[in-house]
């Protein structure tokens, strides 16, 4: 560990002294992405790593408390939502196989890394409203962001822009209950930027046991020292408390979708969120072609949640740094754009978990029993990364990108004592993930790209243990290959915006939980998986005539994931698709705009069947989902605005699963429950005030 901290000090000093040298800036590091309806937009990506971006107009599209629907329009993307506190994102397979939560990629915040110490992320701690755009890049490429198996989200907070000052507020209403208000206040003047946000939402939810409150609090302030020097704080605070009415089985789902999973019902299950990042970042700029930018960060959470198997008690305090030099220098006579950093993420978890005695509490839910286990977990990310970006040629673009991580894991069993103990450690072998990208324009609006890009996921610290606490020296990393070829065109005058992308993803050392016991596991490395796939996204601009314009789009996604190579005990389930994971998904849609007035949109989305099971012997039903929003704005004075806006969604009744697990199990006779509801028709009704100095 010592010689790659020198190592990599080293790296970093080589090339901060090599990059004082005077260069004209190039579009090599400026290249920027769009998708969708967007227009061109900042990535955080360095160079020409590909990425997809979607921004507030898409995000307008939707119902404020619907970041999963925009999402979900990003070909390759896909996120499995049980509730608003319950959501799977996917990215071209990796992760299907999680039954609970987000891992196998990386998230950040205005380059805050915000996912856990155990590879967990959490897409629901953040407001919709509050977003200005996120940034998907899909696969192990984001060399500057983690490189793991998934690839990486890039969320950006709403800013003030110019020299003004709005206050803004909008209220919706809407099915089950729906309550949201978000307050913002934006103020812009002389270096000093402002931007403060206030959201609450209460909604019952459309099943029982459903009900979701939040309270958010976001504040984000830069402000320019001088030109050369700028400082910025975030603070984000989230408040929320979701009951839990948890799959159903067939049975259930098919007669009654709104009702709660039987124990779930009975101990009015439900988590309580206490969460707050504070963030600092410093940016120097020590020459046009050469900058620096520094980030320092906490984050706490305090989770509570009553299960109807027990009450889990936890909280979680992460800290670290991250720090990242850009800039470009002249490399062998060839201009070089270059990036270079570290990130280091520490957090302590500690979890206590008590018996739940709502059997026994007069049908009043969840009430906390005998403790049974308490535990503490040290957990330690530290990544170095640095690319290398260059125009070999006029047209042909070369990066070249290197991520090395180390992983550390000290789990403490502070409950039983003796040979019970289950306390263990394990540093996983520091790993060097290199990526390739190799970009050719026909013009500044045509190109074609390839990358070559290796990625990661890390076994959860209990999959590295037996039951009887012992570690279990042959578990690995999960490790991917990844190849890549697309293309980007913007045709007829660039009204029409293709996207399109071809890969093929081998992953090895597949993580599987093997049945050694009653309710015992063991975690080992099982099997090998293919991710192959096709994506594409078209959109076309049609102005009618002045002011008039219709935008119709289709993002289409295809998955062949299969398993290679995949034993489990006495079964042999290669060749058999990926579980978890449908071959084919459809989303389009149509939006009229009316001068910049009036807004009507409407989207499809198309989801084929999943399989359920290893044995590939059930498979959810595919199923369709239309939804529309109209929207009205319209100054009334140089000072106020005023925006209205009306949406359907699941316009024609549709009942489907919005989420479903895999390989679930039968308790007590009853079926196993592998499904999700999503919710049926509901409505929702939007006012928004403005004010601008």
């Amino acid at each position: 560990m010592k010689r790659y901290l020198v190592s990599c000090f080293f790296l970093l000093s080589t090339l901060v002294s090599v990059s004082q040298t005077q260069t004209t800036p190039d579009s090599v590091t400026v290249l920027k992405e769009v998708l969708l309806l967007e227009e061109l937009r900042e990535k955080q990506t360095t160079g020409i790593v590909p990425s997809q971006i979607i921004g507030d107009k898409i995000f307008d599209n939707f119902s404020p408390i619907d970041a999963v629907s925009a999402i979900n329009q990003i070909p390759g993307v896909y996120v499995l939502s049980g509730a608003l506190n319950t959501n799977r994102i996917t990215i071209r397979g990796i992760g299907a196989r999680t039954l609970f939560g987000t891992d196998k990629l990386r998230m950040y915040y205005n380059e805050i890394p915000v996912t856990n110490g155990s590879g967990f992320s959490t897409i629901e701690a953040y407001d919709l409203e509050n977003i200005s755009q996120v940034e998907v890049v899909k696969g192990p490429k984001a060399t500057d962001f983690g490189t793991n198996l998934g690839g990486a989200i890039l969320l950006s907070t709403r800013e003030a822009l110019g020299n003004s000052s709005t206050l803004s507020n909008n209220t919706t209403i809407g099915s089950y209950g729906l309550l949201k208000n978000n307050l913002s206040l934006r103020h812009a003047d002389q270096g000093l930027s402002i931007a403060l946000n206030y959201d609450h939402l209460d909604t019952d939810g459309y099943r029982e046991n459903n009900s979701f409150q939040r309270d958010g609090l976001l504040l984000n302030t830069t402000y320019q020292i001088d030109p050369q020097n700028n400082i910025s704080l975030l603070v984000n605070y989230i408040d929320y408390t979701a009951q839990i009415p948890s799959s159903l089985g067939i049975t259930a789902f098919n007669e009654d979708p709104t009702q709660a999973a039987f124990t779930w019902a009975a101990s009015k299950g439900y988590e309580a969120n206490k969460y707050t990042l504070v963030g600092a970042n410093y940016e120097h700029t020590f020459s046009p072609n050469f900058k620096n930018t520094t980030s320092i960060f906490y984050t706490y959470l305090d989770h509570y949640e009553a299960r109807p198997f027990g009450i889990l008690d936890e909280y979680t305090n992460g800290f670290g740094f991250r720090i990242r030099f850009i800039g470009e220098i002249d490399l062998f006579g060839i201009q070089t754009g270059y990036s270079l950093g570290t990130e280091l993420f520490k957090d302590e978890y500690t979890w206590d978990e008590y018996q739940n005695l709502y059997a026994e509490n007069d049908g009043d839910g969840s009430l906390q029993g005998e403790q049974f286990a308490e535990n503490k977990e040290f957990r330690t990310q530290l990544n170095t990364f640095g690319t290398l970006n260059m125009a070999l040629f006029e047209k042909v673009h070369f990066q070249l990108g290197l991520n090395i991580n180390n992983t550390q894991y000290d789990f403490r069993d502070l409950f039983n004592e003796g040979d019970a103990n289950r306390s263990a450690e394990r540093n996983f072998k520091t790993i060097a993930l290199p990526s390739i990208n190799v970009n050719y324009r026909f013009t500044n609006y045509q190109s074609v790209y390839a990358n070559i890009s290796r990625g990661f996921s890390n076994p959860t610290v209990e999959e590295t243990l037996t039951p009887d606490g012992v570690i279990n020296p042959d578990i690995a990393q999960e490790t991917g290959t990844n190849y890549e070829l697309g293309s980007q065109l913007f045709l007829l005058k660039n009204k029409l915006h293709l996207l399109v992308a071809l890969y093929q993803m081998e992953v090895r050392n597949l993580l599987v939980a093997e049945r050694i016991g009653d309710d015992q596991f063991v975690g080992r490395n099982a099997g090998k998986t293919r991710h192959q796939g096709l994506e594409a996204a078209i959109n076309y601009r049609w102005d009618l005539a002045s002011g008039i314009r219709i935008t119709p789009f289709v993002n289409y996604t295809y998955n062949q994931h299969s398993f290679v190579e995949f034993v489990d005990g006495d079964d042999d389930f290669s060749g058999n698709p990926l579980t978890g994971v449908p071959k084919h998904r459809l989303n389009s849609g149509l939006q009229l705009q009316f001068k910049d007035h009036l807004f009507w949109n409407t989207t499809h989305q198309y989801v084929s069947s999943i399989p359920l099971t290893d044995a590939n012997n059930l498979s959810s039903d595919p199923f369709h989902v239309f939804a529309t929003k109209w929207r009205y704005e319209q100054k009334l004075s140089s000072a106020f605005s005023l925006g209205i806006a009306l949406g359907i969604n699941n316009l024609f009744n549709v009942r489907y699963a919005q989420s479903v697990l895999i390989n679930t199990q039968a308790f007590g006779g009853a079926e196993p429950r592998y499904y999700y509801p999503g919710n049926n028709r509901n409505f929702y009704t939007s006012i928004r005030l403005k004010y601008t100095l």
